[in-house]
This record gives structure tokens, sequence and C-alpha cells, in this order.
């Protein structure tokens, strides 16, 4: 179940990532609207808009959605570094509008030299900013599961909940799902696959997965360290990606790797995970 893509470059120009993706066998695909090393960075060349618009449509990739710049903090409590990733949030929403991209993912952010309490108030005043600038039809904003390290936001599903309660559970807002992280962060999804779900439709609602981030686990269950793997080389094992792509709850949704940038790699990720999704 479920349309399965991988995080593409956009060396060359944004429509590359399209050829990318259809070359790996891909049915999704994530991409960097820009530069996300920097702070400032161009309007994208409407000739480049204009083709990756018309390869996305002849291509038959069914998601695009977009991660925004690691340097965007929402919770920082920096009021520079603030101030910056908002005004790089706007931006994003922007790009992404343009595109026709379905879903900005982005990390909650972190609180560091503050308070927990503090980082959630500047996310959802944050986001109540950003979701007055979605175009009518643009895309949905997706708080990422992370693994919760440090003063990380987003580890726990109770964090994520807090977010969407204070945006009053606004229909533009939903979640991205990270296997690996949700893992890391203390979820024992390898051996209690149904407990951990039926945990986060409890807290979250199930309604609100809207991407999956699909990636195996380097690290071990609990460790808070975002480390990456192949699929079935990890700690999570095949086992569970099995499980995970027969499941008929997630059949409509973009499951998106981001494995460790290897040569040739995401067309293997791909292909093992179409032959889990179709085996019985």
């Amino acid at each position: 179940m479920g349309y399965i893509g991988f995080h593409a470059s956009i060396s060359g120009g944004l429509h590359n990532a399209i050829d990318e993706a259809v070359a790996a066998g891909a049915e999704a695909v994530q991409i960097f609207t820009a530069n996300q090393r920097m702070w400032k960075v161009k309007t994208p060349d409407a000739g480049d808009v204009k083709l990756f618009l018309e390869k996305r449509r002849k291509s038959g990739i069914r998601y695009a959605v977009t991660h925004d710049s690691y340097l965007i903090n929402l919770a920082s409590v920096n009021p520079d570094i603030l101030a910056k990733s908002r005004m790089a949030f706007s931006d994003e929403i922007k790009r992404s509008s343009m595109l026709g991209i379905d879903h900005i993912i982005f990390h909650p952010g972190s609180h560091t030299g503050g308070t927990h309490e503090q980082g959630i108030t500047n996310i959802v005043t944050s986001l109540k900013a950003a979701l007055k600038e979605l175009p009518k039809g643009g895309p949905m904003l997706l708080l990422e599961a992370t693994a919760g390290s440090g003063s990380h936001i987003g580890g726990r599903f109770e964090e994520l909940a807090a977010i969407i309660k204070k945006l009053k559970r606004h229909p533009s807002v939903g979640i991205c799902f990270d296997t690996a992280h949700v893992f890391e962060a203390g979820y024992d999804l390898k051996n209690n696959y149904d407990e951990v779900f039926n945990e986060f439709d409890k807290i979250c609602g199930m309604d609100r997965i809207k991407v999956f981030h699909i990636n195996d686990s380097k690290t071990v269950f609990g460790s808070h360290a975002d480390r990456h793997q192949h699929i079935g080389r990890g700690e999570l094992g095949e086992k569970f990606f099995a499980k995970l792509m027969r499941d008929s709850r997630f059949k409509e949704l973009p499951m998106i790797l981001e494995t460790p940038d290897e040569d040739g790699m995401d067309a293997v990720n791909i292909k093992l995970l179409k032959k889990l999704r179709s085996s019985r």
C-alpha cells in the first residue's frame, strides 16, 4: 500500500527531480525547493517551474512534497533566528505553492536556551501566521515526528497533539510519521506495531498522518539519535516494513525514503518496498 518515493536532487533544475524519481521507479517524490543551507534564496525561475509542472503531470508521480530548510527553527527562543525562520518558512510556502506541492514537511524545532513550553508557544504562533498565508488549495503543513533528542520538540506524540490542539485542529496541519524517528524516540514499532499506532490514534488521530518518511534505523530502540538506514538493514528490519506496506489504512499515502545517499540504493529500496507491498 502507499505511493513509494524518495528525496530527489534538484541539482541542475527543479525538473530534474522528476526525471530522477521516474528513473528509480518512484510513485512519489520529495525535494528541497531551494538551497537548504542558505537563509536567502532566489525565487524559482519561471521556466523551471513550468518544466517541473509539465514533467510531473506527464510522469504519473502521484505526490510531490517538500522538506523545508534545516536552518528553519520555528521553536527558537532566539529572536533573530525565530524571525529569520518565520520569513524563510513564508518563502517556502510561496515556492511550494508555485510548484503545486502537496505537503510541506518540517521539523517542529528546538527550544535551546529556553523551556519546552516556550518552544511550543513559538511553533504555534509561527504556524498561525503561516496558515494565514496559505493559498486556497495550497500545500498542507506537516509536523515531522522527531527522534526527540535534547531540546528538540516532536519526539512524543503528546507534543505533536498539543501543537495541533492549540491550532484548533486546523485542517491544513498534519503529521509526517518518520518510522526511524518514532522508533528512536522510544515507540517500539518493531515488536508492538499495533499498540504504537493505537496510541498514536488515541493521542493525535490517525487521520493526521499525511506522509510517511519510511526509513530503517541505524541506532537501537530508544536511542534518540537520528540515524537512518536502508530498508531491512537496520534495527526495525524487513518484517516491520512488510507489515507497514500492507496496512490498508495507509494505502493512499506517500511513503518517502530518506535513506543514506548511496549510488543506486534509492532504486534498490523502492524495489524491495514494492515487493513487500505485494507479498502476502
